[in-house]
């Protein structure tokens, strides 16, 4: 789930940013024209954001509330710790997903804009 909602936000914002950027606007624009629910997900990107940023909060409180434990018996700790650092390598990666995503709707263009008024 936080991986889902973390790369909605890569895929709305950031990638169409990155096409753009690398002098591929035709191929934005028909990512666009044959996935139209892309047009929506950027219209209301905001609360996308912080839709994906309250699930990824809670994915948080989740993996390291206070209290977390493992049942006693061996075998199953065992395979709840693996799953736990799995769960935790996965979180931090939606995480940087999530990062990129917003540095990408709102941040890349004041920052063009400053580095480009600048010059």
């Amino acid at each position: 789930m936080i991986l889902f909602t973390s790369s909605t936000t890569l895929i709305c914002c950031a990638l169409p940013i990155f096409l753009v950027s690398l002098g591929l606007g035709a191929v934005s624009a028909s990512l666009f024209s044959s996935m139209p629910f892309l047009v929506v997900l950027a219209k209301y990107k905001a609360w996308m954001f912080v839709g994906s940023a309250v699930v990824l909060g809670f994915s948080a409180w989740l993996l390291f509330r206070p209290g977390r434990a493992c049942p006693v018996d061996p075998e199953v700790a065992e395979q709840c710790e693996i799953v736990h650092r799995w769960n935790t390598r996965i979180f931090w990666v939606a995480i940087g997903i999530w990062i990129v995503g917003a540095v990408a709707a709102f941040l890349a263009l004041p920052l063009y804009q400053w580095i480009d008024g600048g010059q």
